[in-house]
């Protein structure tokens, strides 16, 4: 096994959404992926409330950080820097991150990395498959994104090719998963009743693939809004609706469209390889059609485990040791949260950080860790 003491050790923070998450790699080895979920306490909402993500975050910031450094089995005081996710996601949470990062880095004396959300769901595969090809075809599938990023370089140049024009793929899981009453979040139980259900069952709409929409382009509102007609004209005729039928019918034409946009993308920019992330990726169904249309394509698919595919603290600090491997500028210590950063800007670079004072570094050893 490799020596990889001299690889960057950065610790990540990802706080975009609704899930608390802290990771710490070196280099392209993980070493602890700690996340804290409030998901549970949105549930009864059906849907992610932003001041309760907030406030979870906060409470769940310190305990979350503990875990992983134990997990890690490293010292805060041995990281060569801290990554945090900038952006995009909701303002409040993200700034809980941001903030929290900024404490850290400057008590430890360590730099600091605001980086991107959706770069960092591409970089992530390299904890799992090794360095990323490039350029990199990345389609990213979640509650809020639907794209397909073209990158020649995860730090610096990653180039959107297509993205959703209105409801994005998880976003109309949960949707159709409210519509049919199964809970919330949609994906994971649409998948689990589409396992026992007929996806040729109900022929629902694929949106954008006319020969003359947008060939990257994604729509999954018109499909949102027939699925929920189709429930509610059965409901209002007082038959039973085949819930497992609707859910794999209404799962294969996310996934067609997902994967036939994805392979044609690759085709036309002559990339062999297609890495699919974000938490939709953890879809069953998407994996194995993915797989499929690859293999007839001569596609090398990639796609990281499940976990790895939701928001999580590992794939920022993957992006993190980038950033301190290829010598990126650090980011400023006026760093602030973007929701909406664009995806072209992977992190946020800025003027070079003063050194803290030395008393600060006292002060961290005493309060933070030894």
């Amino acid at each position: 096994m490799a020596d990889t003491r001299d690889e960057p050790l950065v610790l990540g923070i990802e706080t975009s959404c609704d899930e608390t998450g802290v990771g710490i790699v070196r280099g392209t080895t993980l070493l602890a992926d700690a996340v804290a979920s409030s998901v549970d306490e949105h549930a009864r909402f059906g849907g992610v409330v932003p001041e309760v993500a907030s406030r979870a975050h906060l409470e769940a910031m310190v305990p979350t950080i503990d875990r992983a450094l134990k997990e890690a089995g490293v010292s805060a005081k041995d990281l060569d820097g801290i990554a945090v996710t900038a952006g995009p996601g909701l303002a409040g949470a993200l700034l809980v991150g941001v903030s929290a990062a900024k404490a850290y880095a400057y008590a430890l004396g360590k730099p600091l990395y605001g980086v991107n959300h959706l770069a960092s769901h591409i970089c992530v595969d390299q904890l799992e498959h090794g360095p990323l090809p490039e350029p990199t075809m990345a389609l990213l599938v979640s509650g809020g994104h639907s794209s397909l990023l073209l990158s020649s370089d995860i730090t610096s140049d990653v180039r959107p090719l297509g993205a959703t024009i209105d409801d994005a793929a998880g976003e109309a899981f949960d949707k159709i998963a409210r519509v049919l009453d199964l809970g919330f979040p949609g994906g994971p139980v649409i998948d689990r009743y589409a396992r026992e259900g007929d996806p040729q069952a109900i022929a629902f709409p694929r949106g954008l693939t006319g020969p003359r929409d947008p060939a990257y382009d994604f729509s999954f509102s018109g499909l949102k809004t027939a699925v929920a007609r189709w429930i509610e004209a059965r409901r209002a005729a007082g038959e039973e609706v085949p819930v497992r039928d609707v859910a794999a019918s209404f799962q294969e034409a996310v996934v067609d469209v997902l994967t036939r946009k994805a392979v044609r993308a690759c085709r036309d920019e002559g990339v062999d390889h297609l890495m699919i992330g974000g938490g939709v990726a953890a879809n069953s169904r998407l994996r194995a059609l993915a797989q499929e249309r690859c293999e007839a394509a001569g596609i090398r698919l990639r796609v990281p485990r499940p976990k790895l595919c939701t928001d999580n603290g590992a794939m920022v600090a993957a992006l993190g040791a980038e950033m301190v491997g290829r010598n990126r500028a650090a980011s400023s210590w006026d760093l602030s949260a973007d929701s909406s950063l664009p995806v072209t800007d992977p992190h946020v670079p800025g003027e070079e950080q003063p050194h803290t004072h030395d008393h600060v570094h006292e002060i961290s050893k005493e309060n933070l860790y030894s």
